[in-house]
């Protein structure tokens, strides 16, 4: 597993965000049961970024906390069996990896959102990017159905992280 991390911005939180964002992606890929090494790319942003690639990508000016990118296309969320359909596409070329995606956070967004939310820096962190890799894997929240599913699906992920409210 491949997982790149860049900062565009000063990152200060009271944990080791590193090894936090790889033990939740680790631990999203074996929950969601991805049968491939994969690459995840994130990016941490202040909100002046994120809110840049959000006007760009989405034509929305203003900050959102995290922005998914996936690469794949899925009939279902984590249905992997296209995968290989399409090997130059879907795996990166040197390491034969499975592109998952790119993950842009906003380090501002998980401040402010820890204090509202009244949980820890570490949480709503882990949360955010648990988030946008079920987006990387197919899940979405546009339905009320969808919206519980993946809801449902962070709660057991985190839980077995132990990383809850």
């Amino acid at each position: 597993m491949t997982i790149y991390i860049e900062e565009e911005t000063s990152v200060s939180f009271p944990f080791d965000y590193e090894a936090v964002a790889k033990d939740v992606i680790l631990a999203a890929c074996d929950m969601e049961q991805c049968p491939y090494e994969a690459e995840v790319n994130l990016t941490l942003v202040d909100n002046d970024g994120i809110c840049e690639i959000n006007r760009m990508h989405r034509n929305i000016d203003r900050p959102t906390d995290v922005l998914s990118f996936p690469m794949q296309q899925y009939e279902s969320p984590s249905d992997f069996s296209h995968a290989e359909d399409c090997i130059e596409e879907n795996f990166h070329p040197d390491t034969g990896e499975l592109l998952l995606g790119d993950i842009v956070l906003s380090v501002e967004k998980v401040k402010e959102q820890a204090q509202l939310y009244e949980h820890s820096e570490k949480r709503e962190y882990a949360f955010l990017i648990l988030h946008s890799m079920l987006h990387l894997f197919g899940y979405d929240h546009e339905t009320e159905d969808e919206r519980e599913v993946m809801e449902q699906r962070q709660r057991e992920i985190l839980d077995a992280l132990g990383i809850t409210r």
